[in-house]
C-alpha cells in the first residue's frame, strides 16, 4: 500500500483564547480542519477520511463519505492517524477559522532516495536531540543494532518530522515528548536573537503548545532585551498580563484535577501558595471557592466528631458507650473529604429534637458502614451491622476453609445478618468496606509502592507483581487501575514507570497516573527467557490471580479496570481482553499482533471497548491486524485504533493523554442486558453472570494443540435478561450456573429461567444465601457487585 502518498498534514487548531494577542499574533491564512465529535464525548481534529478497510488505501473524503461499504473513518492531525467506526460519530465541523500553526524548517543533511527503512523493530537506545535538532537512534535489526541518524527537519507545537541523512525515513514525534530544555534550546538555534518578529515566533509557538508559563519567560526576556524601543512595552506588557492569566487559568484546571482524583493536600498547598500578580479576578475567584469548600469540609468534619462525642455521652447505658467506643476510634481516625459524604444523613438529623441520642449515633455508624442513602435510626442494628463488618473482614482476609469456618458460623447471631432482609445492607456494607487484606508497609523512600507475589498454578512457581498506588492514596476511595503487562525484555518496573513516571529525585513520581490518581498493577506474568505469548492457562491465571489479589489489598474501583501491555503483553492483552470481557472497562493492546484464539473470539469484543497503538513501520500491523480491527470497526464496536506515521516497535507514550481521555470517559457495564460470547478453552468459561463448565471436547482446543482441526467451531452462549424478571441462556456447553443479584433481577419475586429453551422448574431456589455471597466477593474480589445466589443447571446437551 503506497502509504507515503496518502499523508494528510494538518495541525491544531489555534485556541480562541488566544485571538486577544492582536499586536502578537501575525494573522495567517486559514486551514480547513475537521472536528470530529464522538459519541464517547471525544473530540479528535485533523483532516477527516474514510475507508472500507484498514488494509486498503485511505484517502480523504467529503465528511458524508462515498458509499455504503466506507464504513471507517479517520482523521490524520500530521502525527497519527486515528480510525473509529462512522457509526459512533456524534458529528462532525468543518473549523474554516483555524490559524495555521507555526512551523520550523531546520536546514538538515537528509536524503529523500536511496537505502529506505520498511520496518523498525525494537528500539535499542535513543540518544536526546542536540541544539540543532539531531540524534542517533539505535534499532535491532537481524544484523544486530544499527544506528540511524535523525534530524529535526519541521518542528510544529504539535509534531515534529525527523528525517535521516543515511537512509530514507520519515518519522513523526508529538512535540511535547521533547524535554522543555531541549526544545528551548533549538528554537533558540534557530531564532535570529536581534529579530523582534522572530522572537515573537518563538512566543507564538509556545501559546499554540499550551506552554504559557514558556511563553511567559519567553515575552519577559523580549521586554528585557528590546526595552530601549518606546513601543515595545506598550505593544507587549498587555499581552504579558494575558498569558498569566492563561498560565494561571492552566493551573487551575490541574488543580481541579487533582483535587478529582483524591489529592486534597497537594491542591490545598498549591492553592494557598497561588500566584495572584497579573490573574483575572474570575480565576481568583474560583481559587478562593475551592479553599472555602476545604475549609467548609474541614469545619464539618470537626464539627461532625464533635457531635457525635456529645451524643454518646448522652446514652446513658455504660455498657452501650463502651460497644461504641471502637467504631468513634475508626471514625475519627478516618473520617476525611473523602468520607464526610457517608455523615450527610447523621447531620441532617442533628436538630430534630423528637429524635434521641441513641437513633442520631445510629445514623451515624451505619451510614459510616453503608452510605448515608442506607443509614438506619436504630443503635442495636447499627452495631450489629458494625461487628457484621468486622466479619466480613476477617472472613474475606481468612487463610483458610476452617478459619473461614469459624466466621461464618458467628454471623446466626447477628441481627444485620438475618436473611433476606438484610442482603441489601450487607452489599452496602461490603461496597463500602477498607480492603479486608492489608499488605506490608512500603519502602518510606518508594511512596506507594508495593512488590508482591500469588502462589503458582499447580507446578508453576509463583507469580511476582508490583503495585504503584497514586499521591495521597486513602482506602475509602475507588480508584481506576491499569494492569499493564510487560513485553519480551522489558520489566513490570518499566511498565509502572510508562504510566506512572520513573522515581523523582524527590522521592515520588510526575507520570500520568500520579496526576488521574490511577492504581497501576504490573505482573512478571511470563516465564523466564519467553520470548512469545502463548494464550495458556498459565498465562491467564497469572495476571488474573495477580488482579484479584490487587483488589483484595488495594482500594480498586472494579467498575474502572483497565488491561493493557505492549509487544509480547499487548498480545496477551488482545486474548485476555476477548477471553474475559467482563473484567475490563477498556483494553489497550500497543504494538500487538492478533493471533490464535483472538480470530476467534472477535465477537466477544462487542461490550468491552478497545484502544489500539501501532507504528506505520511495525511491520505493517496495522495491515495484519486488519481482518479482526476491520470487524470491530466496521460493526460499531467502541474501538479506536491509532497508528502512527514513521514508527515503528516501541512504546508510544506520546498517545499517554489521550489514552487517560478515552479512560475517563469509561466504566464498566458488569449487568449488560444481553450478550453473546465464544470460547474454545475451558479457562475462558464465566461471562457477566453466566459460568460455563462440561465443554464439548470437540470444541476445546488447548494452545499446544493449535491450530484447530478444519471445521472446529467455539461454544457459543448467549443470555439475555427478560420483561418478566427472567433470564434465558442458550449455550453450547454441558452445565450452566447463573449468577443472581438485584442489579439483574428482582429476587424478591419469582425469576424464570429458561436454558437452551427449557424453563427450570422443581427444586430450583434463587434465594439469598449468605455463603454464597460471601464466597463470592471471596473469590471474584468484586466488592461493588457481589452475587447473592446461583442457580446450576444442566442445558441438555450431550457432550462427547
Amino acid at each position: 500500500m503506497p502509504r507515503k502518498n496518502i499523508r494528510l498534514r494538518l495541525g491544531p487548531v489555534l485556541c480562541p483564547r488566544l485571538g486577544w494577542l492582536v499586536l502578537l499574533v501575525t494573522v495567517a491564512a486559514p486551514a480547513s480542519a475537521a472536528q470530529i465529535q464522538l459519541k464517547d464525548g471525544r473530540i479528535i481534529t485533523g483532516q477527516l477520511g474514510y475507508t472500507s478497510g484498514l488494509a486498503e488505501k485511505m484517502l480523504p473524503l467529503n465528511p458524508e463519505g462515498t458509499g455504503p461499504l466506507q464504513l471507517i473513518a479517520f482523521v490524520d492531525d500530521g502525527l497519527r492517524r486515528t480510525f473509529f467506526s462512522k457509526r459512533n460519530i456524534q458529528g462532525a465541523s468543518l473549523d474554516d477559522k483555524a490559524e495555521i500553526p507555526e512551523k520550523y524548517r531546520l536546514r538538515q543533511q537528509v536524503i529523500e532516495v536511496g537505502r529506505t527503512v520498511k520496518s523498525i523493530g525494537a528500539i535499542v537506545r535513543v540518544q536526546p536531540f542536540d541544539q540543532y535538532g539531531r540524534r542517533i537512534l539505535t534499532i535491532a535489526t537481524a544484523r544486530g543494532p544499527e544506528n540511524i541518524i535523525q534530524g529535526i527537519t519541521e518542528l510544529t507545537p504539535t509534531w515534529t518530522r525527523t528525517q535521516s541523512n543515511t537512509h530514507v525515513l520519515d518519522m513523526r514525534l508529538a512535540t511535547s515528548s521533547i524535554p522543555p530544555d531541549i526544545l528551548a534550546k533549538i528554537l533558540a538555534q534557530q531564532t535570529d536573537q536581534k529579530d523582534l518578529d522572530q522572537r515573537k515566533k518563538v512566543v507564538r509557538f509556545y501559546l499554540q503548545s499550551e506552554r504559557y508559563e514558556e511563553a511567559y519567560q519567553e515575552l519577559k526576556r523580549i521586554l528585557k532585551d528590546f526595552g530601549d524601543r518606546p513601543d515595545i512595552h506598550q505593544q507587549l506588557e498587555p499581552s504579558l498580563h494575558r498569558i498569566r492569566q492563561l498560565s494561571a487559568h492552566q493551573l487551575l484546571g490541574e488543580l481541579k484535577l487533582r483535587r478529582d482524583s483524591g489529592q486534597h493536600q497537594l491542591v490545598l498547598q498549591k492553592l494557598n501558595s497561588f500566584p495572584s500578580e497579573d490573574v483575572a479576578a474570575e480565576s481568583l475567584q474560583a481559587v478562593r471557592e475551592m479553599i472555602a469548600e476545604y475549609q467548609a469540609v474541614e469545619s464539618n468534619r470537626t464539627d461532625t466528631l464533635a457531635q457525635f462525642d456529645a451524643l454518646v455521652q448522652k446514652i446513658g447505658d455504660s455498657a452501650v458507650r463502651q460497644r461504641i467506643q471502637p467504631f468513634s476510634e475508626e471514625l475519627h481516625a478516618e473520617l476525611s473529604f473523602n468520607t464526610m459524604a457517608r455523615m450527610a444523613a447523621f447531620r441532617a438529623m442533628l436538630e430534630d429534637k423528637a429524635m434521641s441520642p441513641e437513633d442520631k449515633v445510629a445514623l451515624a455508624i451505619s451510614g459510616w458502614l453503608a452510605g448515608s442513602d442506607d443509614a438506619v435510626a436504630k443503635l442495636p442494628l447499627a452495631l450489629s451491622a458494625y461487628r457484621v463488618r468486622n466479619l466480613i473482614a476477617q472472613y474475606l482476609g481468612a487463610a483458610d476453609a476452617l478459619a473461614r469456618h469459624q466466621v461464618f458460623e458467628q454471623f446466626h447471631s447477628e441481627e444485620a445478618a438475618k436473611l433476606p432482609v438484610s442482603m441489601q445492607l450487607l452489599g452496602r456494607i461490603l461496597s463500602h468496606m477498607k480492603p479486608p487484606v492489608a499488605s506490608t508497609q512500603p519502602d518510606p523512600a518508594k511512596p506507594g509502592y508495593f512488590e508482591l507475589e500469588v502462589p503458582g498454578r499447580g507446578d508453576s512457581p509463583a507469580v511476582h507483581y508490583i503495585v504503584q498506588l497514586p499521591p495521597e492514596y486513602d482506602p475509602h476511595r475507588r480508584y481506576p487501575t491499569v494492569l499493564t503487562l510487560h513485553g519480551d525484555g522489558v520489566t513490570p518496573e518499566q511498565q509502572i514507570d510508562w504510566w506512572a513516571g520513573p522515581w523523582t529525585a524527590q522521592g515520588w513520581r510526575s507520570g500520568q497516573a500520579s496526576r488521574f490518581g490511577t492504581i497501576v498493577v504490573a505482573p512478571e506474568w511470563a516465564a523466564e527467557h519467553q520470548k512469545k505469548y502463548q494464550y495458556s492457562a498459565r498465562e491467564h491465571a497469572a495476571v488474573l490471580d495477580c488482579l484479584r489479589d490487587a483488589c483484595r489489598r488495594f482500594s480498586i474501583d472494579t467498575d474502572r479496570v483497565f488491561l493493557s501491555g505492549h509487544s509480547m503483553g499487548g498480545d496477551a492483552a488482545w486474548d485476555l481482553g476477548l477471553a474475559h470481557p467482563d473484567l475490563w472497562a477498556g483494553v489497550i493492546p500497543i504494538v500487538a499482533q492478533s493471533d490464535r484464539y483472538c480470530a476467534l473470539y472477535w465477537e466477544n469484543a462487542k461490550l468491552v471497548p478497545f484502544y489500539f497503538v501501532c507504528g506505520e513501520l511495525d511491520d505493517d500491523k496495522l495491515v495484519q491486524n486488519s481482518r479482526d480491527l476491520d470487524r470491530y470497526v466496521t460493526r460499531g464496536y467502541n474501538c479506536t485504533v491509532v497508528e502512527y506515521e514513521g514508527r515503528g516497535h516501541e512504546h508510544f507514550s506520546d498517545e499517554i493523554l489521550r489514552i487517560f481521555d478515552w479512560m475517563g470517559r469509561l466504566r464498566r457495564n458488569f449487568f449488560p442486558r444481553e450478550f453473546e460470547t465464544m470460547t474454545m478453552r475451558r479457562w475462558d468459561n464465566f461471562f457477566w453472570w453466566v459460568e460455563l463448565s462440561q465443554m464439548p471436547e470437540r470444541a476445546m482446543i488447548d494452545p499446544i494443540n493449535w491450530p484447530p482441526p478444519r471445521g472446529t467451531n467455539p461454544v457459543e452462549t448467549k443470555a439475555s435478561v427478560t420483561a418478566t424478571n427472567g433470564l434465558r441462556v442458550m449455550t453450547g456447553a454441558g452445565d450452566v450456573r447463573i449468577w443472581l443479584s438485584p442489579e439483574i433481577v428482582d429476587l424478591t419475586q419469582r425469576v424464570s429461567i429458561i436454558v437452551n429453551g427449557h424453563r427450570l422448574t422443581g427444586d430450583v431456589s434463587t434465594e439469598p444465601k449468605l455463603d454464597v455471597f460471601l464466597e463470592d466477593a471471596r473469590t471474584r474480589a468484586d466488592r461493588q457487585h457481589p452475587f447473592w445466589a446461583r442457580v446450576d443447571a444442566p442445558t441438555g446437551r450431550r457432550i462427547r
